[in-house]
């Protein structure tokens, strides 16, 4: 091939690629005050980054143009009070109306598929602010007059229902929005100062679930990797935490949901009504198998009197888990498993780090007590079949 029509190939797709990479923001003020500025901020994990500012024109326009690899957040502001954020890929026009004093809730925004996203979520956040102001309007009223603690014991019963509402909203958003970055935006929003509306203990899932998904998508953007080293923290100080709580006595069981050895998907919830040794094992176990004769010694004895047994394996193939249930004797009571080994997901679910391991729940699905084995199991039976 001629030399110059290679030169002139790479020319041409250098420059289509920078046309697809170039972001256009454009806006226009509605009554604009004659002498504004429109600063341009790049958003990063604890600061931000100036980058261009321009003077509005007396008709209320400007604009700005800016190269950008991914998806990035941008500010654009008048001042550190009022601003808008701004989710902006590559190769958008965005062009908007909005007011000078209020940048943050734009008369009309077209061009940015994140930033209409984001703009919708806060309408939402704003209507919810809104209804909390009103509580404490209504607590100002009444501060001096008698019937006060019954008004403070109606207007909390009522900010809760206003904080459960955006929270389970922010949470069907991110899920709804898992590979955008806006979801990373919906985590840490606020409706006051220090009342956040997802709480990264009680909420610890969602932070895992929105880095798992962006660190595979964005793992070299700042925000990101910000966040992934933040959920890694989190992680570490929760866990234990809540190990101890999903594994005490009075929890109640985490849901398991697998298949049996004939296809059929059992859930643990389906043995509500008994009493139930939730009992982790494999064929490959040697502890396990040792423990299995007395299984079926406290199942032959109880299971009339509403004893049962919902067994979760975790074997590597079906051939050896139903080998092992048919030696030991075991088909009389309910099997499970993914057959997944150390990868099941009951492992993580569970915490479980070695079997055999079980669980002894009510007939509620509530823990009892835990690692029961031989005659401490019978004697603990014993007990609640003799109440």
């Amino acid at each position: 091939m001629n030399k110059k029509i290679i030169l002139y190939l790479f020319f041409a797709l250098s420059a289509v690629s920078c046309k697809q990479n170039t972001v256009k923001i454009s806006g226009t003020i509605v009554k604009p005050v004659n002498g504004t500025y429109i600063i341009l901020d790049e958003l990063k994990s604890n600061d931000l980054k100036a980058l261009d500012s321009v003077k509005v024109g007396e008709d209320g326009k400007f604009s700005f143009k800016k190269e950008i690899k991914h998806p990035s957040f941008y500010l654009i502001k008048t001042n550190n009070n009022n601003y808008l954020t701004m989710l902006v890929a590559p190769g958008e026009k965005i062009t908007m109306q909005v007011h000078g004093d209020t940048l943050g809730n734009p008369v009309s925004l077209e061009g940015s598929v994140g930033t209409e996203s984001m703009i919708e979520y806060n309408k939402m956040l704003r209507t919810t602010i809104k209804k909390l102001s009103g509580l404490n309007a209504t607590y100002q009223e009444n501060i001096n007059k008698p019937e006060l603690p019954k008004v403070i014991e109606s207007l909390d019963s009522l900010a809760n229902v206003y904080l459960e509402e955006i929270n389970t909203y922010t949470k069907k958003y991110i899920d709804d929005n898992l590979t955008s970055l806006v979801s990373l935006v919906a985590l840490y929003q606020q409706v006051a100062p220090r009342v956040s509306v997802l709480n990264p203990t009680k909420d610890t899932k969602y932070f895992v679930k929105v880095d798992s998904s962006l660190f595979k998508l964005y793992p070299d953007y700042e925000p990101v990797a910000t966040l992934h080293e933040q959920v890694k923290e989190l992680v570490g100080k929760t866990s234990d935490i809540r190990t101890a709580a999903e594994s005490a006595p009075g929890a109640l069981a985490t849901e398991i949901s697998l298949p049996t050895p004939q296809g059929d998907t059992i859930k643990l919830s389906s043995t509500r009504g008994s009493v139930v040794l939730l009992d982790f094992w494999a064929s490959w176990c040697a502890p396990c198998r040792k423990e299995n004769p007395n299984l079926v010694n406290a199942y032959n004895m109880y299971h009339k009197k509403g004893f049962q047994i919902y067994q979760v394996s975790l074997d590597k193939t079906k051939d050896a888990w139903m080998k092992g249930i048919e030696e030991d004797h075991l088909d009389k009571w309910i099997h499970v498993s993914d057959v997944k080994f150390w990868n099941s997901i009951v492992v993580s679910l569970y915490k479980i780090e070695s079997i055999p391991c079980n669980y002894l729940l009510d007939k509620d699905g509530h823990i009892i007590a835990s690692n029961l084995r031989g005659e401490q199991l019978q004697k603990k039976l014993a007990e609640i079949f003799q109440q």
